[in-house]
This record gives C-alpha cells, sequence and structure tokens, in this order.
C-alpha cells in the first residue's frame, strides 16, 4: 500500500509567533517516526513552520492553493510561492474550502495538477455528508470526487497524490466512522484507482482517514488493511496527541 503518512491541518489556528517552537515541538515529540509526519499550517505560519523544520523529518504543508501563476487574484497564493518558502506539501478540496468557500471538483483538479506541475505532494480530499451516507449513496458521491479530481492526470503523477477520506459528518465533530466503515471507503478508492489507472498505481497511492482520527482511536484505524495514515485536525494541535497518532503507525 501507499507510504504512511500522517499530515496535520492546523486550520485557522495557531499565531506566526507560536510557531517556530510548536513545530520544533512536534519534531522532538515525534523523533523516530515510522511514517512521513507533516504540519499543515495558515499562511502566515509558514514560513517560521519552514525555518523549525530545517534539519528535522518534518515536512511542512499549506492548506490550500491557486491553480493560477500570478495575476489578479487578491488574497490568493500560488504554487511557486509556496515552492519558493520550502514548503513540500498542500491540502486540496477540504470539504470546509468546499462549503465555505466555492471549492468545486473542477477547481479541486485544476488545483491538483497545478500542485504536481510544481513539485507539490497534493493531499486531496473527498468525503459524503451525512445525508448522503443515509440514503446509501456514499461511494457513489466518491466515485465522482475521485474521477474529477484525477481527470487528466497520468499514472506517473497519480502515484504521487494523497488521498485524504474525510467524511464530511465526521469532521470537528467528535464522531469518528467506524474503523471498518473508513477502510471499506479507502478500499473502494483504491478499487476506483485500479480502474482509472491499474493495481500498481494504486496500490502506491497513500490514502489517509481523517474526520476525527485522534489518540484514543488512531491505533484501531491504522491497523486497518486500506487506511494509510490519517489527515488529523484538533489533535495536531497538541503535541503529546499528535505524537500518540504517530507512534500508532506499526
Amino acid at each position: 500500500m501507499g507510504k504512511y503518512i500522517i499530515a496535520g491541518n492546523w486550520k485557522m489556528n495557531k499565531l506566526p509567533s507560536q510557531t517556530h517552537d510548536f513545530v520544533k515541538e512536534i519534531a522532538k515529540v515525534t523523533e523516530g517516526a515510522r511514517c512521513e509526519v507533516v504540519c499543515c499550517t495558515p499562511y502566515v505560519c509558514l514560513s517560521e513552520a519552514v525555518k523549525a523544520a530545517e534539519g528535522t523529518h518534518v515536512k511542512i504543508g499549506a492548506e490550500n492553493l491557486h491553480f493560477e501563476d500570478s495575476g489578479a487574484y487578491t488574497g490568493e497564493v500560488s504554487a511557486d510561492m509556496l515552492v519558493d518558502m520550502g514548503v513540500d506539501y498542500v491540502i486540496i478540496g477540504h470539504s470546509e474550502r468546499r462549503q465555505y468557500f466555492a471549492e468545486t471538483d473542477c477547481t479541486v483538479n485544476a488545483k491538483t495538477k497545478k500542485a504536481l506541475a510544481k513539485g507539490l505532494i497534493p493531499i486531496v480530499c473527498v468525503g459524503e455528508s451525512l445525508a448522503e451516507r443515509e440514503a446509501g449513496v456514499t461511494m457513489e458521491i466518491i466515485g465522482i470526487q475521485v474521477k474529477k479530481a484525477f481527470a487528466d492526470i497520468s499514472a506517473a503523477d497519480a502515484e504521487k497524490v494523497v488521498i485524504a477520506y474525510e467524511p464530511i459528518w465526521a469532521i470537528g465533530t467528535g464522531k469518528t466512522a467506524t474503523s471498518e466503515q473508513a477502510d471499506e471507503v479507502c478500499g473502494g478508492i483504491r478499487a476506483m484507482l485500479a480502474g482509472i489507472y491499474d493495481q500498481g498505481v494504486a496500490d502506491k497511492v497513500t490514502i489517509q482517514y481523517g474526520g476525527s482520527m485522534n489518540a484514543k482511536n488512531a491505533a484501531e484505524l491504522l491497523s486497518m488493511k486500506d487506511i494509510d495514515g490519517g489527515l488529523i485536525g484538533g489533535a495536531s494541535l497538541k503535541s503529546a496527541d499528535f505524537a500518540t497518532i504517530v507512534s500508532s503507525v506499526k
């Protein structure tokens, strides 16, 4: 399966003045990790985060980017800007971006292609609402999101993409998909990739679970066959909890 990656999504939390020491703390408590450790921070914290991570095993990611290289896009940040800062990863299509900032499957695809073209590793988020799960159309919804996200992306580039399955109903709610539910969807995503490309490509893609993964449930979730890591929200803001999740990767 794909390389194990535990990525923290800070969302709109932490100040630039807090970032350096916190990333240093994350590097300390996750030393010897058996997976890739990533901190995805707000734009204003990226510079301090990159400085703090220098010489450590921790990688730094952004929480979004624009699909154009430059232009009249007030308030946006380009892939070139992120690369110039030393960023490695970028989250694309998080449900909060889709809900609050008009992110669509088409913009997710454009941003994913731009990230890949510039050498960034995209973490592409997919997930269903509670109503969609209760209606029994989870895999149909996920299928549309995955197929549109990977449109016109070569097999060689597809292997570099990280997918984060985040059921919308489990993000920041305290609710978590059972390990079986999460693994079923992640396995379904891998099967979709095998259909789009082939099984070899599908097996190389890292598929994370997100949606209230925490220090208490991480070990069980990460023990599942098709879950290759986690995109961590609230627990990534507490170094001890984040370290516990990282140490759960066997």
